[in-house]
């Protein structure tokens, strides 16, 4: 019996699950653009190239290997637009008795999938992606009776299943966790690697062409695209991580500055998400330049953690608990999103720096995102569903299952801190210290109040007053909490006077 196997957008890697028992003589890989999953947000131009240009390179690559492959195009005039119009329509093609595939990523896509077999009248196998490094049934039994599903509990468990930086039953260096190490601001004079880029071949270029005619009004550039879109090149970018950038990552992985848009950090996160590799290739390489001594233990950990830890933990809390997670909205925020976030358009410097930094390049590194967007929409009081799209939108990296957690539970504490024990609000110290965004900025972060004061300066402390009823309780905000108390009532409602004035703003376009 003729099989087909379906493999989407985000699972390029010829081991998937769906790959896995081929019969290249009877069976047919489908892959699929369609219009829905371009558009179901207004995906970074790059973003939908990326995607697109690696589908097509990882055809080629299998037909090379003798495999037929049914290919449809975006562009193609009888494409139907959705997955389940085009499965439908190759299922007629090829006369196929069954359908193959591998679990998807996001939930929506995940339902769909499900419904397939009734609806063709015709088995439709759902095989489980092995890709990653816990499978969501080992993490809903790690999860099942605990009272508190701390990431760190679960990176510890983590570790001692790999056996990766373990010594018998004890963490490589005697802790855990050497996060502490990682914090450094980045020196003025310091040589950055640049980032391993691609020149866009023939097929790259013909994707990069379609996505600037047809999705003209979505976000970000097209140029300058220099992703990778093969597994050959990002293997390329996997070893220059590790022998350029993977020394100096922990030292700076928090640092931010506006002239190095990628700093020390991977920008691995894309090749990993779609398939072009796997997290367990990208962690080995790191533990193999400790091993060779020449990345520290502090680096190897920090990204270690990235992966094995939080990559992880993301996708199990995110099947463990959708869809009713996506719906949840503890600290009742309702704002609307403000244009800026789209338009870059603001006098708030580090704001403007990372969302041009965003538009040109479909990445900002995870403190940006978590500290910066994250942190001023969390004080803002924004809506969590327009932030999730906004970050869903704007990033190459971005998918559902490992966005959603990230921005909801971590960056705006929608959940009320099922997956993070506080919310990570911040005023503008922070971003003084860890970046150079406050110089020549129109605000300033010494200023606490007034027309030159920092916005993020207010606006902590506001947070901090009109959530106070959910967040006070918690004991990891007894300090703010404690200096709020002392504060003169004067002071107080001066913040408040400010704060709403400045949130007022927002929606008649104060910048």
């Amino acid at each position: 019996m003729k099989t087909l196997r379906l493999v989407l957008g985000d699972q390029l890697s010829r081991s998937v699950s769906a790959l896995q028992g081929l019969d290249s003589a009877k069976d047919v890989v489908l892959l699929l653009e369609v219009q829905a999953e371009t558009t179901y947000v207004r995906h970074h131009k790059q973003k939908i190239v990326l995607v697109l240009a690696a589908m097509r390179h990882f055809a080629a690559a299998l037909r090379a290997e003798g495999i037929r492959v049914d290919y449809v195009q975006l562009d193609d005039p009888a494409n139907t637009g959705t997955f389940s119009g085009e499965l439908r329509r190759a299922l007629a093609r090829h006369k196929a008795g069954c359908v193959v595939a591998t679990e998807a990523g996001e939930w929506r896509v995940q339902e769909m999938m499900q419904a397939w077999s009734a609806e063709l009248g015709l088995p439709v196998e759902i095989r489980a992606d092995d890709r990653f490094l816990c499978s969501r049934a080992e993490f809903a039994a790690w999860a099942a009776g605990r009272k508190s599903l701390r990431m760190e509990l679960f990176y510890r468990e983590m570790r001692r299943k790999t056996g990766w930086l373990m010594n018998a039953d004890q963490p490589e260096g005697g802790e855990w966790n050497y996060d502490a190490e990682n914090r450094k601001a980045l020196p003025k004079h310091i040589a950055i690697p640049p980032l391993k880029r691609f020149v866009p071949d023939a097929i790259t270029r013909a994707v990069m062409e379609l996505v600037a005619q047809r999705f003209a009004g979505h976000f970000g550039d097209v140029e300058p695209f220099g992703w990778a879109v093969t597994r050959a090149d990002a293997l390329k970018a996997l070893q220059h991580f590790r022998t350029k950038c993977l020394p100096k990552f922990g030292d700076y992985e928090d640092a931010m500055n506006s002239s190095a848009d990628y700093l020390f950090h991977s920008v691995l996160s894309p090749y990993i998400n779609i398939g072009l590799l796997s997290p367990q290739e990208v962690c080995t390489a790191a533990l193999a330049a400790y091993k060779a001594g020449t990345a520290p233990l502090a680096a190897v950990e920090g990204f270690v953690r990235q992966i094995l830890g939080w990559r992880e933990y993301m996708r199990g809390i995110y099947w463990l608990d959708m869809p009713a997670y996506a719906r949840t909205n503890f600290l009742k925020a309702r704002r609307a999103l403000p244009d800026f976030y789209w338009t870059g358009e603001t006098n708030m410097q580090c704001l403007r720096e990372t969302i041009g930094a965003t538009r040109r390049n479909a990445y900002a590194h995870h403190i940006q995102r978590l500290m910066l967007t994250g942190n001023f929409a969390l004080l803002a009081g924004i809506a969590p569903a327009q932030v999730e799209d906004w970050y869903l939108s704007v990033y190459a990296d971005a998918f559902e299952w490992v966005e959603l957690p990230n921005t909801h539970g971590m960056a705006l504490h929608a959940d009320g801190g099922r997956l993070g024990s506080k919310p990570y609000a911040a005023s503008g110290a922070y971003i003084d210290r860890m970046s150079n965004y406050c110089a020549g900025c129109a605000f300033s972060p010494k200023i606490k109040l007034g027309p030159k004061a920092c916005p993020f300066n207010y606006l902590y402390w506001y947070f901090l007053i009109v959530n106070a009823e959910k967040l006070k309780p918690n004991p990891r905000m007894a300090l703010p909490y404690g200096t709020l108390a002392r504060m003169p009532a004067e002071n107080k409602q001066q913040i408040i006077t400010e704060a709403e004035a400045f949130l007022d703003g927002l929606e008649t376009g104060y910048k």
